[in-house]
């Protein structure tokens, strides 16, 4: 890019000065041989400048060519999609500034890119033309997989960090397949279990860009099943340990069809119909009764769900500013062996307090009715990302929970490490974020038996570091103190993948 090019795309993009975004506005017109007068493509609200006064960031002006580079799989629709302008559209230049910040943050919010750069790149009158540069992420990943079987690293630290607890096998992942944000993934996994996943999603499968669709398939054969929760903590079995036992003590086959809906950059709408059969060895039902309703050793049922998502957050994985609000229901079978209706609503907020400072909330609210569930339908808190820093090595089961985490956030530093040169990845960003925390949440269990945490208050506080990185890794240190006087040292990953 020519040097004058780079002057303008750096002063328009600030338009803190007018003075001096006019004085830029005429010379790019003039370096490009022209003279400061409407086009013919111009909108017929544009003003006519009748003298070089008339070139001032308080006109309206034209969007004009957009052009994309280093998209070398994506498609350029697919990119057009996120923006929040389009070729024709009439602005002013101020709102530019806005207009390309929220544009890059849809961009990157797809996962498809490491990087979008967004530039006014030159005048054509009170026409003016635009580039978007993007950088590409790598979208085939045949990895290799080793996870342990445990729900995070805490509860596999109390089995001594065992390697027969782990997973292992390949995970397919290609990201992106045809260009249009299309994902391909296949799991072979053995070790502790044995798992095959099928899936593939579209989420723009019409030439509106609205619609899409995905299907998946997944068969899972465990040698070990969390039969019950006592003591407020997960209590497995396994064929090892029981004569009488099976070699699996569950299998379990699922089938689902999705269909997307996006009606708006922000807005999501998420439907998904399944069908899911599982059964468990006798044993199973012998340590726990109530697993599925009494007597059952199998259950086959379908499942519909819908989601609603708004997300205006700037980046999903570690958001700074913005908010994001989610609901939808669930309903899981059709007669009483299997009988839930589960609704949640969600959010998260951040926004900034004071330079480099910033606040974050999360909230949760979940119900499942009807309250008497099956021990199956009951997981609720210390699963997935529901849990309280703390008591990562409780879980609360139940049929209601309330959740709220707020952190505060420094933002320390941040630097590249030059990574593979003459590649888009020809660095590794990192920053780094000091933090404090307090928790809350609750749950309740109609019959809690010997879960005390059920029914009751809980809250925590800690400290701790944040370390992100790209595609999206998040690194949490974390020194939490709970209610009981219980303090401890935590460690969290989490990614795209």
């Amino acid at each position: 890019m020519p040097d004058n090019k780079l002057v303008v795309k750096i002063m328009l993009a600030k338009l803190q000065i007018y003075g001096l975004a006019t004085a830029l506005m005429l010379a790019s017109s003039l370096l490009h041989g022209q003279n400061p007068t409407l086009d013919s493509g111009a909108a017929r609200d544009s003003p006519s400048p009748d003298s070089v006064t008339s070139l001032h960031p308080r006109n309206r002006y034209i969007i004009g060519e957009i052009t994309i580079h280093g998209n070398r799989i994506t498609k350029d629709y697919i990119i057009r999609r996120e923006l929040f302008f389009r070729s024709g559209d009439s602005v002013y230049l101020p709102e530019l500034v806005e207009l390309f910040e929220k544009s890059k943050d849809e961009l990157i919010k797809t996962h498809l890119f490491i990087d979008a750069v967004i530039f006014l790149q030159g005048f054509r009158g009170f026409v003016i033309d635009l580039q978007i540069d993007v950088k590409e992420r790598w979208y085939v990943f045949p990895l290799p997989y080793a996870r342990p079987v445990d729900r995070n690293l805490t509860a596999w630290g109390e089995k001594n960090y065992s390697l027969s607890r782990l997973d292992y096998g390949l995970k397919y992942i290609q990201y992106n397949f045809t260009g249009r944000n299309d994902n391909l993934v296949a799991w072979l996994i053995t070790g502790y279990s044995r798992q095959i996943d099928l899936s593939y999603d579209q989420p723009y499968a019409d030439q509106s860009l609205r619609h899409g669709f995905g299907a998946s398939f997944s068969y899972i054969e465990m040698y070990e099943v969390n039969a019950l929760t006592v003591n407020n903590q997960q209590y497995f079995i396994n064929s090892d340990s029981i004569p009488y036992a099976s070699k699996y003590l569950s299998r379990q086959m699922s089938f689902s069809l999705r269909y997307y809906f996006r009606p708006a950059i922000k807005t999501k709408h998420f439907f998904r119909l399944a069908f899911t059969q599982v059964n468990i060895d006798s044993a199973v039902s012998v340590w726990n009764p109530q697993y599925f309703r009494t007597g059952l050793r199998g259950v086959a049922y379908p499942e519909f769900s819908y989601v609603l998502n708004y997300n205006d957050l700037d980046y999903t994985p570690y958001p700074l500013k913005g908010v994001l609000f989610e609901t939808g229901f669930l309903r899981r079978g059709i007669n009483r062996d299997m009988n839930l209706w589960q609704i949640y609503a969600k959010s998260t907020e951040s926004w900034p307090v004071a330079p480099k400072l910033y606040f974050n909330m999360q909230d949760l609210a979940l119900l499942k009715l009807p309250l008497n569930q099956p021990f199956y339908n009951q997981q609720l808190l210390g699963y997935g990302d529901y849990y309280i820093r703390g008591l990562e090595k409780y879980v609360v089961d139940g049929e209601f929970a309330g959740l709220i985490r707020n952190t505060l956030m420094r933002d320390l530093v941040h630097f590249n490490i030059p990574f593979l040169r003459g590649t888009t990845h020809d660095i590794i960003p990192i920053r780094i974020f000091a933090k404090i925390y307090a928790d809350a949440g609750y749950v309740y269990n109609q019959q809690p038996l010997t879960n005390t945490l059920c029914n009751s208050l809980l809250y925590s506080g800690g400290f701790g570091f944040d370390l992100v990185t790209f595609y999206d890794f998040v690194f949490r240190f974390e020194c939490s103190f709970n209610q009981f006087g219980e303090k401890g040292l935590f460690f969290h990953i989490s990614n795209y993948f």
